[in-house]
Order: structure tokens, then C-alpha cells, then sequence
């Protein structure tokens, strides 16, 4: 393999959020990479380093044309220049965004369960949060049209974050139900934020369709997120673009990015997010690979040694949805149980919504054996609790 993501690199004592725990715990949980940044990126940020001056940065035109380029030779729409904007991150950019182009009181719509953060960026600015809950079928996941409409027409309702491909269950909307998203938002004049962050990383053979790709509709009424940072590993870099097509939104845009000092970039963003999507292609499509066959190696280890839990089918991110519904009703002290009594951390789903409550989420983009240890301390921690339980109602 030209790339090597078996190898483990020890996070430990390095300021890591994820890794700030004990010695005797793993963590599987926050949505960052336990591999090194691609060698090409790596390589770009050491020429930048060896400069050795990290003055005020501008924005090239190289980081515009790498962006087009790549949004057009993988996903087949191009970003032109004058959309897109610089921004920090991919959450700066929500907060930034609901917080000026919404007013105190008005509704923001997620999709439940969906990322946690969406929550803070909506009630830490005075907004109220709009639920309409993705329908489970007790294997995949689908959107209640019906619902969605009924939130999206409350007058009180502006904006909608779309998460596209959507974490934590893992999936790719498709074109038509992207479209008739779009559609509603239109009707009912609410403009949709799409976080596409997890873009990138699809499974082998899937592709997902950028929200603003759909159709005029989507394109005119639509903002969207998007960074190289979860693909290529670099959050700790902080650098991310928000595209808004439509001419007098981007002006609210940029004046809100800018009022907020969140559309400067650090002496590395630039140079990192153009060598991701200059250099990085490589190496990505051998991660995706890595990470679908992690993928196949939980769902082999589940059928075997843990049946009562089931893993939602997923076509994107490296973040598994595991359906823990037959041994509880809130994954909330199972949670806390097996970080307690293995070390394992994982996510509790309620986080991400009510829907969530009887789920965990996994990270499996470590190498393969930092995840076979965590798949055994889930098989005994599972163990354990479902006999401390057993024990409790005799």
C-alpha cells in the first residue's frame, strides 16, 4: 500500500481534544482521524514552516481555482470563484450564519437525530430550535415530507440546516430528495444552509450530489459549508469555505463572516486546503477504501458477538450509527458504563436529538488494530452491562 493507516500514532500529551483521557481509555468518539495527514499536504506545510515568517495571510487566487477544480472533477459541479467565501470553520461559519441572517425567536429546522452542534448554533443565538424527526424503519432512515412541510410553512420558520451527507446516520440524500427539499424550502421562503463537510467521504463507488447542483431552485436559495478539514484530517488547521451563488445572500454572507472575524485564515489554512485539493486525491480514495473495509469489520464483528446491536447501513463518513434499542431505551448510562468499566468512549445518541436516544456513535477511522480493541471492550462491556442488568430485576 502506498499509504500506510496501519500504523499507530500515539495523540497522547499532544493537546488533543480527543485524546485528552485516561491511559487506560480509547476514545472512538469526536469526529477527528487517528491517521497522519496525507505525506502531499504534509510536505506543502513544511515548505510553508521552513519560511519561517507566519504574517497576515491573504487569499490567493490558487485556493479559489482549487476548490472549482475539485468540486468539479469529483463532484461534477463547479464552484465558481465568486461564490465562495474564506472562512475558519465549518461552525463559525453556522453560528456567523444563523445569527445574522435570522432574528431572536425565529425557528431553525434540523433533521434529527442530526450533529449536535446544529443545537448550539441555534439556542446559544437566541434561535429556536425546529425538530423534524427522520422516520427509522428499524434499518434505514427516510425523510416524513408531510412533517417537514408542516415546520417549514410555520411563518415563524427561516432557515433550515440541511446535512448533506448526514451525520451521524451516514447517509447520502439522493437527487429527487434533495430537490423536493429545496422545493418546500422555496415555497415557503426559507433558506436552506447545507453543512457538506462530509462530502468527501463516501464509500467506494458512491458519490453525493452538492445541494446547490440539484437545480435553480436549490442554487438561488441555498448557503453551503464546506472545509477539507474532515476529509484530510486538519480541523486543528482551521480553514473551511462557505459558497453562496445567489449575489445579494453573499453579501449578507461575507458581512456577516466579517463582522464576526471569522474570515481571516492563519498562515497554514491556505496552503493546506490547497494542497488537499491539488495533491490529495490519492491518498483519499485509499482512505475511503481503509474505511470501508473498517466498516465491513464492525459489521462482521456485530453479527457475531454482539447480534442485539445493529449497524445502520451507511454510504458516507466514518462515524457508524449503532441501534442499541433491544438492550435500552437511552444509550446515556450505557454510554457512561462502558467508558467507566473499559475504557471505551464512545458518543451516546441522545445528544443528536430525541430520535437518537437508544443509539451510539462510532468512529472508525483509526487504524485496524486500535479498532479491534474497542470492538472487544464493546463486546465485554455489553456483556457486562446486560448482566448487571439481568442481576437488578431478580
Amino acid at each position: 500500500m502506498k499509504y500506510d493507516f496501519d500504523t499507530a500514532i500515539d495523540r497522547r500529551n499532544t493537546g488533543s481534544l480527543k485524546w485528552d483521557v485516561t491511559e487506560a481509555e480509547l476514545p472512538l468518539w469526536v469526529a477527528d482521524m487517528d491517521f497522519q495527514a496525507a505525506p502531499e499536504i504534509r510536505k506543502e506545510l513544511q515548505k510553508r514552516l521552513d519560511h519561517g515568517i507566519f504574517g497576515y495571510s491573504v487569499i490567493p487566487e490558487e485556493w479559489y481555482a482549487a476548490i472549482g477544480d475539485w468540486w468539479e472533477t469529483r463532484h461534477h459541479f463547479r464552484l465558481e470563484k465568486d461564490w465562495l467565501i474564506f472562512c475558519t470553520g465549518v461552525v463559525p461559519a453556522l453560528s456567523s450564519i444563523v445569527r445574522k441572517l435570522t432574528t431572536v425567536g425565529e425557528n431553525v429546522l434540523i433533521q434529527t437525530p442530526v450533529y449536535n452542534i446544529f443545537f448550539h448554533s441555534i439556542v446559544n443565538n437566541g434561535r429556536t430550535v425546529s425538530e423534524s424527526p427522520l422516520v427509522y424503519n428499524g434499518n434505514s432512515y427516510s425523510i416524513d415530507f408531510a412533517d417537514l412541510e408542516a415546520k417549514l410553512s410555520d411563518s415563524q420558520t427561516t432557515m433550515m440546516i440541511l446535512c448533506n451527507p448526514h451525520n451521524p446516520i451516514g447517509k447520502i440524500w439522493d437527487r429527487e430528495t434533495l430537490a423536493r427539499i429545496g422545493h418546500l424550502a422555496a415555497k415557503h421562503h426559507v433558506l436552506v444552509v447545507s453543512d457538506e463537510i462530509h462530502c468527501d467521504l463516501t464509500d467506494p463507488g458512491k458519490e453525493y450530489t452538492p445541494f446547490a447542483a440539484v437545480n435553480e431552485e436549490c442554487k438561488s436559495h441555498s448557503i453551503t459549508c464546506i472545509a477539507p478539514t474532515k476529509t484530510f484530517n486538519l480541523a486543528g488547521l482551521q480553514t473551511a469555505a462557505v459558497c453562496v451563488p445567489d449575489p445579494v445572500l453573499r453579501h449578507k454572507v461575507w458581512r456577516a463572516l466579517n463582522t464576526d472575524e471569522v474570515a481571516e485564515p492563519n498562515a497554514f489554512a491556505v496552503p493546506a486546503a490547497i494542497a488537499s485539493f491539488r495533491k490529495g486525491g490519492d491518498w483519499l480514495d485509499a482512505l475511503r477504501a481503509y474505511l470501508y473495509d473498517n466498516k465491513q469489520t464492525v459489521a462482521a464483528f456485530l453479527n457475531e458477538h454482539l447480534p442485539k446491536i445493529r449497524l445502520v447501513p451507511s454510504e458516507a463518513t466514518y462515524l457508524l450509527w449503532l441501534d442499541c434499542g433491544a438492550l435500552c431505551d437511552d444509550t446515556a448510562e450505557l454510554q457512561r458504563f462502558l467508558r467507566k468499566e473499559t475504557g471505551l468512549y464512545v458518543s451516546a445518541g441522545g445528544q443528536y436529538g430525541r430520535p437518537g436516544a437508544c443509539f451510539l456513535r462510532l468512529n472508525i477511522a483509526c487504524p485496524k488494530a486500535t479498532l479491534k480493541n474497542g470492538l472487544r471492550r464493546l463486546q465485554d462491556g455489553v456483556t457486562r452491562y446486560v448482566q448487571q442488568n439481568d442481576r437488578s430485576r431478580n
